[in-house]
């Protein structure tokens, strides 16, 4: 440094340079801008902040960087070599707290970043640059989304999508997009989050942008996996895998969509492990005889019996679920990201416990709050909380290692539910609260506690956090929560409260809203389960009927 201080200063920094790799931002024009850099490596190398234009030159490496590029040497090395910031203009200084800003945002310290981008964003006059300006919203917006607060990261992504299209630069606000159709899928804004995502893809479709493609395809993976339609999910993850291929065979992004499509097999193999339980309850309920003239049948058929397929497919989807899961840590193992690590952990962790490996679902789930907790990702904190507690109900209903103290893994269950409820309260993430909510009503009415008053208090809670949309990952166990109670007659105590006037904290509406489930759930069986039927007799819309039973578990909702 003392060298480069005494020394000329170095020429200015092309301003062609500048306005060529800002312009192939804008238009995602990735390879192109990529051979751009590399042909002017020896200008990054060779950075001095003595230079007109260093600063700037700096935090477009710092977007470069974002969308792929490796820098060499990195942003974060070159960052020290702007030490001393006293001889610069406003506009320069602005130009590394972004830089600052992204440095931290890849680090995962969104708590360190978001002040880089709000000091940032509250001068923009002094920014003198719209494009940047764009991006800084961009970055917090990411970085908000990152914390869960989806409210607020909206509200920043569509500003910067704004100023991109004033500036007319549709590509680019397509990026911004994609963004924007993600949050909008976080807050149950289904419908117009897929219109947002098709819009930016439509407009991403003929460039090289292949990580913001993947990304789309991705995004529509995981709302398909949501709806339970996994095979969808699965196609649609490897067209993502295709895409970051076709960038960098070790895209962390390429890690993440390995993670989710280990998700999608695992939502599969559920459905076959629901269906051969299903097909053991049926031949249980069949005579002696009639069940070992069925077995001989099956057994007599070419290929074995169908729960026979059913169990070995069931194996190879659990072994290429984890197989998924290593290929994604060995590119996370490369390419540090402890939220994706810590995804990783927990998808082992769930199939480890549907194989009954109690054990190997602790350590994975463990690691993975570890993780989380070096970040004060409140997200995978709570999503690892709410495994642990699954996994100690599982010893519970198993009677596992009860010893002295029968009530330990009850305890220890009903303790993780309620630190993922506080956990999931420090974000915008409903379906996490709702679920935490869920687990803590399993809990609660599992065969240690059975308090079905205090299950049917997390019930309610859960579904008016969850609101009308139920997802198929949370559908599932919220009908089998609200059956526990029903099973035990606590619909007739609840009218009874309500007759003397004992309503709780529950408004009108809400009373209202319960009541109807309750006549209109029965009046659906009385009418041979048509839902026209109910419809007329009632004399309310179809529409209105299904949304009903699909809220109280007597039809499936729709995709």
């Amino acid at each position: 440094m003392a060298t480069r201080q005494n020394s000329p200063p170095a020429a200015p920094i092309d301003d062609a340079l500048l306005s060529a790799l800002q312009e192939h931002v804008a238009a995602r024009e990735i390879e192109r801008g990529l051979g751009c850099l590399r042909s002017h490596q020896h200008v990054i190398t060779a950075i001095d902040p003595r230079q007109a234009g260093a600063a700037r030159l700096l935090v477009l490496l710092a977007i470069w960087s974002d969308i792929g590029f490796a820098a060499s040497p990195p942003v974060n090395d070159l960052l020290p070599r702007f030490a001393q910031r006293s001889h610069l203009s406003i506009s320069d200084y602005l130009c590394l707290r972004m830089t600052e800003g992204m440095v931290a945002m890849a680090d995962e310290a969104m708590d360190l970043a978001i002040p880089h981008f709000d000091f940032v964003l509250g001068l923009p006059e002094e920014l003198d640059n719209r494009f940047l300006l764009s991006i800084a919203y961009y970055w917090k917006g990411r970085c908000l989304r990152r914390r869960g607060d989806y409210d607020e990261s909206l509200v920043f992504t569509r500003k910067a999508r704004d100023i991109a299209l004033e500036l007319r630069h549709p590509r680019m606000a397509a990026v911004m997009q994609v963004l924007e159709g993600w949050i909008l899928f976080q807050q149950g804004k289904w419908k117009e989050a897929v219109r947002v995502s098709e819009v930016a893809e439509k407009a991403l479709g003929p460039t090289d942008d292949y990580v913001t493609l993947g990304n789309i395809q991705s995004f529509y993976g995981r709302m398909a996996r949501r709806e339970g339609r996994f095979d969808k999910a699965i196609e649609l993850f490897a067209n993502a895998i295709e895409h970051y291929e076709k960038r960098d065979p070790e895209h962390p992004n390429l890690a993440r969509s390995l993670a989710n499509m280990a998700l999608a097999k695992r939502g599969v193999a559920l459905q076959l492990q629901r269906r051969i339980d299903v097909d053991v309850q049926r031949q249980r309920k069949e005579t002696r005889q009639e069940a070992s003239q069925v077995a001989r049948q099956a057994a007599s058929l070419p290929g074995g019996s169908v729960r026979a397929r059913y169990r070995v497919r069931l194996t190879q989807l659990r072994r290429e679920a984890l197989e998924h899961l290593a290929a994604a840590q060995a590119i996370y193992q490369q390419r540090p990201n402890h939220h994706g690590s810590g995804t990783v952990y927990l998808n082992a962790a769930y199939i480890h416990l549907d194989n009954g490996d109690f054990q190997r679902a602790e350590e994975e789930s463990s690691s993975a709050y570890r993780l989380a907790e070096e970040k004060h990702d409140y997200i995978l904190m709570g999503r690892a909380r709410i495994l642990q507690c699954m996994i100690e109900n599982a010893k519970v209903e198993e009677e596992i290692g009860g010893g002295s103290d029968p009530g330990h893994h009850a305890r220890r269950a009903f303790d993780c539910s309620q630190e993922a409820i506080e956990l999931a309260k420090h974000t915008q993430h409903h379906l996490l609260l709702s679920t935490a909510y869920l687990w803590q009503g399993l809990t609660q009415c599992n065969s240690f506690f059975d308090n079905l008053d205090a299950a049917r208090e997390s019930y309610d809670l859960a579904r008016a956090t969850l609101g009308d949309t139920q997802p198929e990952s949370i559908w599932q166990d919220m009908q089998a929560l609200r059956a526990k109670f029903l099973q035990r007659g606590s619909v007739d105590p609840m009218l009874k409260a309500w007759s003397q006037g004992s309503v709780g904290t529950k408004s009108f509406r809400q009373i209202s809203d319960e009541f109807a489930e309750i006549v209109i759930a029965k009046v659906f069986e009385r009418e041979g389960r048509k839902v026209s039927r109910v419809a007329s007799r009632l004399s309310i819309s179809p529409k209105k009927v299904r949304r009903i039973l699909a809220r109280v578990g007597r039809r499936k909702p729709r995709a």
